[in-house]
């Protein structure tokens, strides 16, 4: 699907036979959402330049990232997507800058597509041109990775009350409540360390942008881009220090962990302390004895066994009931 925009925000959504028609001088923005093969090629002959396939886009070596080629600039950068689903993941999404036009090309919808497409229309003096369109959609992209740090962080906070709060409260967790909440510390951990890789992409490509003539030479674009770059350095530390507090909830998790198994060990360690004089005991009288009524019972057989199976039983259920099993 492609998608036609200018610079007062106007939307054009057309299909393959209209697109050359809609491609005028107003249009500063393409926007390709998971292209076919067809549009690819249609947009090669519009504008001159070979799109990057989804394979291309995943290219991992800096110079495939980010170089210039006939005329055109491409730049690829590792976005954040689905953050506040279950599943947050990478994906690659190409900007290429021809013609005084921009135009993405990606697989994925992150968020701050659409919350840059949503406010297009309130930037001040529009959009005129393509480079104009990137560093704006970049500032956008640096406070959608922002938002995702913050509720990170709000995440961590919660996370860190559920682990700490019940213990200091007095309350007795529930059997294996520590454990569930190490996969919960795994995905915060997985979506820092995703965000992080995404800052990274994100200051390479700012940095390659700057050194660009038409960024340098136009005052304005300059001093946005230097902010934006100030920005991600400054997410990148903030991410930085949410991993070492995921890292220490993790530590502190795995330290409870042991300290309540300790426990156990050494309840089950007094039990066994308890019961060991009895069976010192019956292990040296081996109960033969002349006169044991129960030797005379009829039943007395069967309830020796089920005196032996309730007696399992009852530190079993107690020892479940307790959450130690």
């Amino acid at each position: 699907m492609m998608r036609f925009y200018c610079a007062d925000g106007r939307c054009l959504s057309l299909d393959i036979g209209a697109a050359a028609d809609a491609l005028t001088d107003a249009v500063v923005w393409i926007d390709m959402v998971e292209p076919t093969h067809d549009e690819d090629r249609m947009m090669e002959r519009l504008l001159g330049i070979s799109i990057p396939t989804r394979d291309e886009l995943k290219d991992i070596e800096p110079s495939s990232r980010l170089y210039v080629e006939e005329g055109a600039t491409f730049m690829t950068a590792s976005l954040v997507a689905k953050a506040d689903s279950e599943v947050p993941h990478l994906t690659d999404v190409g900007f290429i800058l021809a013609g005084g036009r921009l135009v993405t090309v990606r697989y994925a919808a992150p968020k701050a597509f659409s919350l840059f497409i949503g406010a297009m229309h309130r930037i001040p003096g529009g959009c005129p041109s393509g480079l104009v369109l990137l560093t704006r959609l970049m500032e956008t992209i640096v406070d959608r990775t922002a938002e995702i740090l913050e509720q990170l962080v709000g995440r961590v906070d919660a996370l860190s009350l559920q682990v700490f709060g019940e213990g200091a409260a007095g309350k007795r967790r529930p059997p294996r409540y520590l454990e569930s909440r190490l996969l919960t510390v795994a995905g915060h951990h997985r979506l820092v360390a995703m965000t992080r890789d995404s800052l990274a992409s994100l200051s390479r490509l700012m940095t390659f942008l700057y050194a660009l003539p038409p960024a340098r030479d136009d005052r304005e674009t300059r001093e946005l881009c230097r902010s934006i770059s100030r920005d991600i350095q400054s997410l990148s530390e903030h991410a930085s220090f949410i991993s070492g507090n995921i890292t220490f909830l993790l530590d502190a998790s795995l330290g409870l962990i042991n300290i309540e198994q300790n426990t156990i060990i050494k309840i089950f360690s007094i039990a066994s302390v308890v019961f060991l004089p009895p069976t010192l005991v019956a292990s040296a009288y081996g109960m033969n004895f002349a006169h044991m009524p129960e030797l005379q019972w009829t039943y007395g057989y069967p309830l020796a066994i089920a005196a032996m199976v309730v007696s399992a039983a009852i530190p079993y259920v107690f020892f479940r009931w307790k959450g130690w099993l």
